[in-house]
């Protein structure tokens, strides 16, 4: 006999009865997630714990660089004349600046074309790169007499083909600007009668970079493009190549570029047009007052997620994630006392925290006092920097000192991680511990429903035997009474 619905052979409600033996089996599975939520928001705790721990160590990583107390910002009093830029071996000190020249890039123009696109010639350009000294330069011809050409040896010159290709006035612009010969091509119409122009500019400033060009093959190419300061010039200088010229101090400088650098030390000048201005070098205290406070917010931070995860809700009886977490209260405790002991020192220098106007609250959090703060930063530099880091690669500063505790803390073997890895592994175990009582729990249920189904059967086969005897005795009664 098949039972195609349970219960229906016993007129038993035997489906409710498998399902609450199915909720019943399944209370372990129920405690066994109970756990894992548990552990999860634990394991999840201490993620928050770890991230906050990462911005306290690269806070102290910031204070432990002595760089950080050596750096100087620049000004200008006039940047529509320079602006100016330090890095950290700048000195403070104002200095003096009269800009009396800019630098800028020679341009040589050739005699005009009647067409841009009328071949001219075959041959080879070299366009060597150097100083013209001495002579005169006429400004109506844009030539120069009784000058000489000193090329400038740490520049190579590489020959520019010119073929039947590339031998129109366009063609040889295209060369040249393919070559990336440290020269830029252009074609210029000035109207005239034969207006095809072609202009060639430096691509770098300075005295140094005024041109010589050296041309061979068809006398056309050479008439148009060779160039000899020192000798026979076929282009017209349209703009000479000169350095910067600039004092410091009253100090003469020049400079092939516009970005003067090291001439004060530790600085780049920015030239933007002649004049005077002003550099003042001053200690950078603004930004060690910054990595201050940014260390002290790192601190708060900690302090504040630590106080949530251990929070205990007197309405609801629950306490968060890591009320009464051994782990975490050590890492506190350890901290404070990282940022409690004084540092070593002479007798003169700054120990504590408090000295500079950094103190413990009630609450556990720090305060900065910014007056007293910035009377230590303006007085005694040097004492700030002792007190955070060391440049002589000891453990002194509390720079260094929280830097490298965090990182034992965060690091393999440290408090923070082996609890970390402890929750893991406690999670890992529960995952099979939930599997395999998951398994046990399907195999009871599947037993009982067997059962149910057999049960279902018998007391279906004994109804239909109690119906059959019944009809027996009933048809036997019936006869026993006719007769």
């Amino acid at each position: 006999m098949t039972i195609s619905s349970l219960g229906v052979g016993s007129n038993l409600d035997l489906t409710t009865l498998l399902t609450q033996l199915q909720t019943a089996e399944s209370q372990p599975l129920v405690d066994l997630q109970s756990k894992q939520t548990s552990y999860t928001t634990k394991l999840t705790a201490y993620g928050q714990i770890s991230s906050v721990l990462g911005g306290l160590s690269s806070a102290a990583t910031a204070l432990a660089s002595p760089a950080l107390f050596q750096g100087v910002k620049a000004g200008s009093s006039n940047t529509g004349t320079l602006t100016v830029t330090a890095d950290a071996t700048a000195v403070a000190g104002s200095y003096a600046i009269n800009v009396t020249q800019l630098a800028q890039a020679q341009s040589l123009v050739t005699a005009g074309q009647a067409s841009a696109k009328t071949a001219i010639g075959v041959g080879s350009v070299t366009i060597d790169f150097g100083t013209i000294a001495g002579g005169a330069l006429d400004p109506a011809t844009g030539k120069y007499t009784g000058a000489s050409f000193t090329p400038d040896a740490t520049r190579t010159a590489t020959p520019i083909t010119i073929d039947a290709s590339n031998n129109t006035l366009e063609g040889i612009r295209d060369a040249i600007n393919a070559a990336k010969a440290g020269v830029t091509a252009s074609v210029v119409n000035d109207g005239s009668g034969a207006p095809q122009r072609l202009v060639l500019s430096s691509t770098q400033t300075g005295a140094a970079s005024s041109m010589k060009i050296s041309v061979t093959g068809d006398a056309a190419l050479q008439s148009l493009l060779s160039n000899d300061p020192a000798g026979t010039q076929n282009l017209a200088q349209t703009v000479s190549g000169q350095d910067a010229k600039l004092t410091v101090n009253g100090i003469a400088v020049s400079s092939g570029s516009n970005t003067v650098k090291e001439a004060i030390q530790g600085t780049t000048l920015s030239l933007v047009a002649t004049g005077t201005a002003s550099v003042n070098l001053s200690t950078d205290t603004a930004s060690v007052s910054a990595a201050i406070g940014n260390f002290v917010q790192a601190y708060n931070n900690l302090q504040a997620t630590a106080s949530n995860l251990t929070a205990y809700n007197a309405t609801t009886k629950t306490g968060a994630a890591l009320l009464g977490d051994a782990t975490l209260r050590n890492l506190q405790t350890r901290i404070r006392q990282a940022l409690t002991s004084p540092q070593t020192g002479g007798p003169n220098d700054m120990k504590v925290l408090s000295e500079i106007g950094v103190s413990f609250q009630k609450d556990g959090t720090l305060a900065i006092d910014s007056t007293k703060l910035n009377t230590a930063l303006s007085t005694n530099l040097d004492g700030v920097s002792k007190l955070f880091a060391s440049a002589d690669g000891s453990t002194a500063g509390y720079g260094k000192q929280l830097s490298t505790l965090v990182s034992g803390m965060t690091s393999t073997g440290g408090v923070l991680k082996a609890a970390q890895d402890g929750v893991n592994t406690t999670l890992k175990q529960l995952d099979a511990d939930y599997t395999a009582m998951s398994s046990r729990v399907t195999d009871t249920v599947a037993r009982y429903r067997t059962q149910f189904q057999q049960l279902d059967v018998l007391i279906s086969s004994m109804n239909s035997t109690m119906s059959y005897l019944t009809q027996q005795f009933n048809a036997m009664n019936g006869t026993s009474s006719s007769k």
